[in-house]
């Protein structure tokens, strides 16, 4: 490894040091911000979508891969902004099930990361039937977990 390559390398691991302290620091309330924004923007992309699958809103394909994609990323992004320093925080609809049945609560985290993740690859086969399927498989696992760990 070269200097440069070294000096990259250093930097990198320093920012991610950083970066790690300052989600540790964060103040509960900005984290359950944090973590309600991506769940909304989840659900503007999602709106749409499930609009198709009810036959409210015609099929096009190219809104679903976009809103797929955007709907990929954002799945992956609200869940450490689950720290046990929000418990109980204000201005949330997190229940205290999301702390004290982690393990179930990151299965379904996982599960939406996935679903999100093949609405990605089947969306771009161009299926409208699969597609839809995949829509509604994935508005299952928003469900799904907003059933046992979100206040109604």
């Amino acid at each position: 490894m070269n200097k440069t390559q070294l000096a990259a390398a250093t930097a990198v691991l320093v920012g991610m040091a950083f970066s790690a302290g300052a989600i540790a620091q964060a103040k509960p309330e900005v984290l359950v911000k944090q973590r309600q924004a991506a769940m909304t923007l989840m659900g503007k992309y999602f709106g749409p979508m499930y609009g198709m699958v009810q036959g409210k809103v015609p099929f096009n394909a190219d809104v679903v891969k976009r809103n797929a994609g955007f709907i990929d990323n954002l799945s992956r992004m609200p869940w450490d902004g689950f720290d046990p320093s929000t418990k109980g925080a204000e201005h949330t609809k997190a229940l205290p099930a999301v702390f004290d049945k982690e393990a179930d609560f990151k299965d379904h985290a996982s599960r939406l990361e996935n679903e999100a993740s093949k609405l990605v690859q089947v969306s771009a086969g161009g299926d409208e039937a699969a597609i839809k399927a995949q829509i509604g498989a994935l508005g299952k696992a928003c469900g799904g977990c907003h059933n046992d760990f979100r206040q109604k």
